[in-house]
């Protein structure tokens, strides 16, 4: 059964950073209706549960102040998205599944910067929480954590605490489970805008030599670097006194960052400018320069200026934005000599808020978390051009924040799961 993807009333933020002005109700089921997407009628975690195995991968979404995890079934062979409704009861700004093991992990927006650990049921598609850590010695301000991802080698959690404005690292066993914080790394500055009176953390991540760990902080217009110890699992400061850092434009809020596969070049996306970088990155001494610099606006933007989710292709030719004051994607084709961008399209994100995106590690397939219009959308991608196909094929999930692919056909090619 399928029908019209419906809105769910605006909820306050339970953490994080704050979003942009949201749009009236009226326009929000205007800009669903014209994107005409189907959604399948969420079910219960009891019927989850109860069904017959099926085959596919599983998408574990979390919901942006609804306290809940939703997974959906898809099938990468046909591109159908069924969902299994609500399968957990727990603050969930962003979800993280573990590449080669059943484990999903769940970073909650509450003080104390809490994650926790599900066990999956690849059958049904349910979850059992297997444990829970805290990765604030002293709990922060409003905000909870932004973002929470493992790194390549798999055996370290990635956390940034948006509310503390710290970059947090956890020990990941091999089983999956967690052990305790390894390090927590404080940053500091401020910038002009209203929401910057303080550090805010919004990404963490390795780079490919895996010696040195970078932290797109929005609240201080910085990406800051620190040394990384891969044996122990931690992050230090390289100087006595305060880690490397990279300067933005002041009032840009740093958000997201992604290597290109070659190591040499680093992508950065600001939210409040909404505009990309193109940064050489210096893998010998941990410096980061400036070398382009692109906007994700539409021509003639006005109104909300709001850059949100960022990402490049397996193999480093395409990378992708959302824009949350323009409702769009933008795709950029990336030269194979400089690694320097060219806009090569841009289209509509399908819903209202494109608050993140995730690409199937297939790279077929993108699924864009449309928060405001409470649902998760389907694009096709073609990976000769990499351009975006919207399928018109949607799942509806209450303010979807974050999209995360379990798949265990290609986990069983990777490892042990």
């Amino acid at each position: 059964m399928s029908e019209h993807a419906t809105t769910s009333p605006s909820v306050p933020p339970a953490g994080g950073p704050p979003p942009p002005r949201r749009p009236s109700r009226r326009s929000v089921l205007a800009a669903v209706t014209a994107s005409a997407v189907t959604a399948v009628p969420l079910l219960s975690a009891t019927s989850a549960a109860a069904a017959p195995k099926q085959r596919g991968d599983l998408l574990y979404i979390g919901t942006w102040g609804q306290s809940q995890v939703h997974a959906v079934r898809f099938d990468p062979a046909s591109g159908t998205m069924n969902s299994l409704g609500a399968v957990a009861q727990v603050s969930s700004n962003w979800v993280a599944a573990h590449p080669t093991r059943p484990v999903l992990y769940v970073a909650g927006g509450e003080q104390g910067g809490f994650i926790r650990t599900f066990r999956i049921d690849e059958t049904s598609g349910a979850l059992s929480q297997t444990g829970e850590i805290a990765t604030e010695a002293v709990p922060g301000g409003s905000g909870g954590l932004s973002y929470i991802g493992l790194n390549e080698d798999t055996d370290t959690l990635l956390v940034a605490d948006f509310a503390t404005g710290s970059a947090v690292t956890v020990a990941v066993g091999r089983d999956g489970r967690l052990g305790a914080v390894a390090s927590s790394m404080q940053d500091t500055g401020s910038g002009p805008s209203p929401r910057q009176a303080g550090p805010h953390t919004h990404h963490v991540v390795i780079d490919p030599s895996r010696r040195f760990g970078l932290v797109a902080d929005f609240g201080a217009d910085r990406v800051f670097v620190y040394d990384y110890d891969r044996t122990s699992h931690r992050l230090s400061c390289a100087t006595p006194d305060s880690p490397r850092s990279y300067a933005t434009a002041p009032g840009s809020g740093p958000r997201r960052l992604v290597f290109h596969p070659n190591g040499r070049t680093l992508y950065l996306l600001n939210e409040l400018t909404a505009d990309i970088q193109v940064l050489r990155w210096d893998a010998r001494v941990g410096v980061v320069t400036p070398r382009q610099l692109l906007t994700t606006n539409a021509p003639g933007h006005t109104g909300t200026t709001s850059a949100a989710e960022l990402a490049i292709s397996g193999d480093g030719r395409h990378v992708y934005t959302s824009n949350r004051g323009d409702n769009a994607l933008v795709v950029f084709a990336v030269d194979p000599g400089t690694g320097l961008l060219t806009e090569t399209q841009r289209l509509p994100c399908g819903g209202v808020t494109p608050w993140s995106f995730t690409l199937h590690p297939e790279g077929h397939w993108l699924f864009v978390a449309n928060e405001a219009s409470s649902t998760v959308n389907l694009f096709r991608v073609n990976p000769g051009s990499g351009h975006l196909m919207d399928t018109g094929t949607s799942v509806a999930v209450p303010n979807p924040d974050c999209v995360s692919v379990r798949s265990p056909r290609l986990a069983a090619g990777r490892g042990p799961s």
